[in-house]
């Protein structure tokens, strides 16, 4: 596992995409591996936030009990990425910043739900996947968007699901978390039975659309993001004769 992490690593900071599809291409065969037994005590929520064209990145980690859903502990980072933006590509610009949020936490993880793809990807090996084989950590993928893959629309009620099949196969489910509102795209991403990933989403999913462990990851990483914004602002204005305006 060592040597695929320092590869992943070697590729992310190169912009090398062509190395990045065979990579992908070269785990497909150990995602999603086998289905862990461990009891899940704790998940651990990941989601990042960027300006699609800048290089710094702000990923955040949220840890919650489970069932429990109580707010364990949280951490945020901000990075750098070399790799660009390329639909399909995503894990190998956002994903390290995502293992450095994970390693910042004190608690430990037993299941990583990371707001993106698992195997419903072009090479079956989306963001949820790279990351739970490169921590040893079974993963959910929990997208708000569909990748690939064709579906029917599942009932309006919360609870109500679809398959999501690509090239023939089974791939994700299409999940409606509340009644009346837009559905959620889960897929295995490592060490997971995709009717237990269901499962797991929609007892997260207290309030909200999202679950509450996501729900929370993507605030923390916008208010880093917005924070930096801020303390730029005002650096400027203070270097500035003429002061910056900051519309309400």
């Amino acid at each position: 596992m060592k040597s695929l992490l320092e590869k992943y690593l070697r590729i992310c900071s190169s912009h090398d995409y062509q190395d990045a599809i065979e990579f992908q291409n070269e785990i497909a065969e150990l995602i999603p591996g086998k289905i862990s037994k461990q009891k899940t005590a704790t998940v651990c929520a990941l989601d990042i936030s960027y300006n699609k064209f800048s290089a710094e990145i702000y990923a955040a980690a949220a840890l919650f009990s489970f069932p429990g859903l109580e707010p364990l502990e949280e951490a945020a980072i901000i990075d750098r990425s070399r790799f660009p933006y390329i639909p399909g590509l995503l894990a190998f610009r956002e994903g390290p910043a995502m293992i450095k949020a994970v390693h910042s936490l004190a608690r430990p993880v037993d299941i990583l739900l990371v707001d993106g793809q698992g195997i419903a990807h072009p090479r079956g090996a989306g963001i949820a996947s790279i990351l739970g084989l490169l921590l040893d950590k079974p993963s959910i993928g929990c997208a708000k968007s569909r990748l690939v893959g064709e579906f029917r629309a599942p009932g309006p009620e919360k609870g109500a699901k679809s398959s999501l099949t690509y090239e023939g196969n089974l791939v994700g489910s299409v999940v409606r978390t509340r009644d009346n509102v837009k559905p959620l795209f889960v897929s295995v991403g490592y060490e997971v039975d995709l009717d237990d990933a269901v499962s797991r989403v929609l007892e997260m999913c207290v309030k909200t659309r999202m679950p509450e462990p996501l729900k929370r990851a993507h605030i923390l990483a916008n208010i880093m993001r917005q924070k930096q914004a801020l303390q730029g602002l005002t650096r400027a204005s203070l270097s500035s004769r003429s002061p910056v305006k900051l519309r309400a």
